[in-house]
Order: structure tokens, then C-alpha cells, then sequence
């Protein structure tokens, strides 16, 4: 008699709960991950609008005017800042919502003042991402308690939280394990 081979049920059984078991432990790191990137590149997007718009003040003094609506190609800001000062300007952040862009006296936003009230000059400009969800939400900045702006990624939704830099420094956005962001 020739004896069938193959795989028995429970055979199949088990390799379908091994796999199972596997795909439940990775597949919520992989979302970590995923979201991590999109929230780094979302930071280095905001940064190279920052770097721009300090570029452009060196040379001029001043900021391009925005009141952070909307832009895109064409519009003043953007027409201001490429292709000189930076080769093709982020619009989006890596989620897919605008970057916004505050600028001259219009840069008091996400809590981004001076401690003696000083009002903001033509030089100042707030650069940020409102995150995942695309909602200004999250922490605000507070100039006597800056480091409470700064938050730990504990789940999916902290990448909900905004991502903002003042005139080129961090003000809102994720710890490193060493403590707040600092500088650029």
C-alpha cells in the first residue's frame, strides 16, 4: 500500500495560529514605525521651511508675509522662499495635511510669545504641523513652562499632537529619551 503525504488538519492548524500569534505581536510595531517616519519627516519638512525663512531674513530683513492659510506653488510665500532659498518647498506634511506658516506679527501661534510680552517684529515666524489628524491640537507652548510642550510617544494617537518651531527652534513636539528637543 502507498502511503498519501501531505499535511494533517491539525498540522495546518498550528502553523495558521503560529502565524497568527506572529502578525498580532508585529503588525502594531510596523504601525509605530510607520508612523514614527511620517512623524520625523513631517520634523525635517518643518525644519527646511525654518531654514529657508532664516536664509531669506539674512539676505532681506525680513520674512515673507503669511498668515498660515493654505499655500502652494506660486503663492507669495512660496514664490518667495523657491527656488532660491530652498528647491521645491513642503506644501504637505508626511500625513498628507498642509504645513502652516506664521509669519511677522501673525507668528504668535501655538502659544509662541515672549516672556515680557514683546510684541513680534517682521523677523519671527512660526513653522508647524498639526499632525496626523490635521487638527491644532495637542500641547501649547508656555513660555514659563516651555518643557511642558514636549511629549512621549506612548501610543498611535500621540502622533495626533503638533509639531511647531519657533524662529528655527522646537517648541511643540515628541521627547528624545534624553529630555525636550533642543535647537534645530
Amino acid at each position: 500500500m502507498k502511503k498519501q503525504k501531505g499535511f494533517t488538519l491539525i498540522e495546518l492548524l498550528i502553523v495558521v495560529a503560529i502565524i497568527g500569534i506572529l502578525a498580532a505581536l508585529l503588525i502594531p510595531n510596523a504601525i509605530t514605525a510607520i508612523q514614527k517616519a511620517k512623524q520625523k519627516g513631517s520634523m525635517k519638512d518643518v525644519m527646511t521651511i525654518s531654514t529657508a525663512l532664516t536664509d531669506h531674513i539674512t539676505d532681506h530683513g525680513v520674512v515673507p508675509a503669511h498668515d498660515g492659510s493654505e499655500y502652494a506653488v506660486g503663492s507669495d510665500i512660496y514664490s518667495g522662499l523657491c527656488p532660491f532659498y530652498v528647491r521645491v518647498l513642503p506644501v504637505y506634511d508626511q500625513w498628507g495635511n498642509y504645513l502652516r506658516i506664521y509669519t511677522r506679527t501673525l507668528a504668535e501661534h501655538w502659544g509662541a510669545e515672549y516672556l515680557d510680552g514683546s510684541a513680534f517684529g517682521w523677523d519671527e515666524f512660526v513653522v508647524g504641523s498639526s499632525g496626523r489628524d490635521g487638527i491644532e491640537n495637542g500641547p501649547v507652548y508656555d513660555i514659563v513652562a516651555p518643557e511642558a510642550a514636549f511629549y512621549e510617544i506612548s501610543s498611535v494617537s500621540d502622533f495626533n499632537n503638533d509639531l511647531v518651531a519657533w524662529n528655527g527652534s522646537w517648541i511643540i513636539g515628541p521627547q528624545t529619551r534624553f529630555g525636550a528637543l533642543s535647537g534645530s
